[in-house]
């Protein structure tokens, strides 16, 4: 497990999300996650998450994030593969979210985001484990690389 608050998953006492990241286009750059909680409105809103964690991207799989909540509820989490660690995002970027979500370019640009419905992750008193498929840019959408090489 990987983040500054790892043992708070392994003693799975407190109530976190492991979050579990396939798909990378490359083990370059950076790996950052995070929490949104609250109000589902405010969601993906890049002024608005809770925790955040940021490291450099692991040479071996497995990538297994621990990201503590601060209470039982419901959040969503976002993940973004800097590829280059330039701390921008590029086209060769990768992104994801809880629920996998399906988003377009069109999505950024009229600034729609996932549905609440479907990037929910309900967090009781223990960890939750969750998957998150890293997406990249194939034309106007964003697919995990085993669909963009059809």
């Amino acid at each position: 497990m990987l983040g500054p608050d790892a043992a708070v998953c392994a003693h799975g006492k407190s109530p976190a999300i492991l979050v579990d990241i396939t798909g990378l286009s490359n083990r370059n750059g950076t790996v950052r996650v995070r929490t949104f909680g609250g109000a589902t409105s405010t969601w993906f809103d890049k002024t608005k998450w809770q925790t955040k964690v940021e490291i450099p991207t692991p040479r071996t799989e497995p990538i297994r994030v621990c990201m503590p909540v601060a209470a039982p509820g419901n959040y969503a989490i976002d993940v973004r593969h800097d590829a280059n660690a330039n701390g921008e995002t590029d086209r060769k970027d990768g992104g994801g979210a809880s629920g996998n979500p399906r988003v377009t370019v069109w999505d950024f640009i009229f600034g729609r985001k996932p549905s609440p419905k479907q990037t929910a992750v309900h967090v009781g008193q223990g960890v939750t484990e969750i998957s998150v498929t890293m997406m990249y840019l194939s034309g106007t959408s964003l697919k995990p690389l085993s669909e963009t090489k059809r």
